[in-house]
């Protein structure tokens, strides 16, 4: 069952939700379903659509500081475009901090998906959502995040929001404790 717009309002969880593509993935209907998604769960979502330059998200990300930003991909190079991307994220003081998840076709050659979500999650991904992964995984995820804090407001000794909270399973894979 997928969390509704009133169970978020009732429980404080409503958040602020940067969607894109990565900057090779033309497709937009992936883009479309996870903003109604989102919305539907009672989050407000900015979707910047389909082939966005990584420096385009990177300063949108910086300026709406959003809660999660969810990345979605179904072009097959989500493995590729997704490392690079998140790569640059984590290298900006404003984005460091963040919570970046990807879900959708990692990878063009069979048999790929495990070893792509595992690379992005080292890259520096929160989590990782699989092709064919349950809509409400994400959900779920989102559930585990903190209540806004933001990477400047951080202090010493406290883990960025949604660290090691999930446990590996079909539809997402986590950083390990």
């Amino acid at each position: 069952m997928l969390p509704t717009a009133a169970g978020a309002a009732l429980n404080g969880r409503r958040r602020r939700v940067l969607l894109s593509s990565v900057s090779s993935d033309a497709h937009t209907w992936n883009l479309v379903f996870l903003q109604l998604l989102l919305e539907e769960m009672g989050h407000d979502v900015t979707n910047l659509g389909a082939c966005v330059p990584d420096e385009m998200l990177i300063q949108e990300c910086a300026a709406l500081r959003p809660d999660l930003v969810v990345i979605s991909t179904v072009n097959g190079h989500g493995h590729v475009d997704g490392k690079r991307l998140i790569g640059k994220v984590r290298a900006q003081p404003e984005t460091r901090h963040t919570p970046v998840v990807i879900g959708g076709k990692l990878g063009i050659t069979g048999g790929t998906q495990a070893t792509a979500s595992h690379e992005l999650v080292t890259a520096g991904f929160d989590a990782v959502f699989q092709d064919g992964a349950d809509p409400a995984a994400l959900g779920r995820f989102m559930d585990t995040l903190e209540a806004a804090p933001k990477a400047l407001e951080l202090g010493p000794g406290v883990p960025k929001p949604g660290q090691d909270v999930l446990k590996p399973g079909p539809d997402v894979l986590e950083p390990a404790s």
